[in-house]
């Protein structure tokens, strides 16, 4: 993170593009949109039509909305929150392979899992991954890419790190940070109200502006700090205060959102 200065404009702060949420989960995208927003993003563009896309421009009326992704000027790529493979169109398909073939780092959530799964098996170019799977995802991506169960998180995220090209981010109570050439970062930064539906989508957000805003930065150490950075505003949002034994109370995911800029100052200061 960085104060911005008299020679930034929107476009150096960062482009993060969204291609998330659908009619029957429009609240992933909103919850995205917002945390690339709250995270620092300069111009945030989501690509959508119907429900999400009304909903996105609803809350966050600053969003560029545009129902095609291709040509579009971003710096970092958020795609899945919100999508369900089994319902997507062939357009849809085509646009997210051409997403993940770009040049651009993509985080890849949820309902676009498999589709970085396909590609690690494909030859040519390919833009920078960072998969971001819960528990249960990451069985099935493991059983896609033909890898046997570990009990270690660590081991196996680094063996899916190293069957896709890309960096793994494992949620749970102790995130895990694998990349493709063997390293692990653990993040223990959050609070166990953080599980709750909808957070994940929040984590997609923010990372997506870390990594427009950081383009030469390592992406496994921007996972790192992404995560670090959402753990931090879910313990805000819940009224923790680090050093105290307060057991703090539920939140939403839009809460932990909102709390991003808060967290963003004390580090600044």
């Amino acid at each position: 993170m960085r104060v911005p200065g008299a020679d930034d404009d929107k476009y150096s702060r960062g482009v993060v593009g969204l291609r998330t949420g659908s009619p029957a989960y429009p609240g992933a995208a909103v919850l995205g949109v917002e945390a690339a927003w709250r995270a620092g993003a300069g111009f945030v563009r989501y690509i959508g039509e119907g429900r999400a896309a009304d909903a996105v421009l609803a809350r966050r009326p600053e969003t560029v909305v545009g129902s095609h992704a291709v040509g579009a000027r971003v710096g970092a790529w958020v795609i899945g929150s919100g999508t369900d493979a089994a319902s997507r169109t062939v357009e849809e398909q085509r646009e997210l392979r051409q997403i993940l073939s770009g040049a651009e780092p993509v985080v890849v959530d949820a309902g676009a899992l498999d589709l970085a799964a396909d590609v690690a098996e494909e030859s040519g170019a390919r833009a920078p991954l960072l998969l971001t799977p819960h528990g249960r995802e990451f069985a099935r991506l493991q059983r896609r890419l033909g890898l046997d169960e570990e009990s270690d998180r660590s081991l196996a995220a680094v063996a899916a790190a190293e069957a896709v090209g890309a960096v793994m981010l494992l949620k749970g109570a102790r995130t895990i940070i694998a990349a493709s050439d063997g390293r692990v970062i653990a993040v223990e930064a959050g609070t166990g109200w953080l599980s709750t539906a909808g957070t994940g989508d929040v984590l997609g957000g923010v990372l997506g502006a870390l990594l427009a805003a950081n383009p030469d930065a390592d992406v496994a150490e921007v996972a790192a700090a992404g995560a670090w950075l959402h753990g931090q505003a879910a313990r805000r949002a819940a009224g923790i205060v680090n050093g105290s034994e307060a057991t703090g109370h539920p939140i939403v995911a839009l809460d932990v959102a909102e709390s991003l800029p808060g967290v963003i100052a004390d580090l600044l200061v």
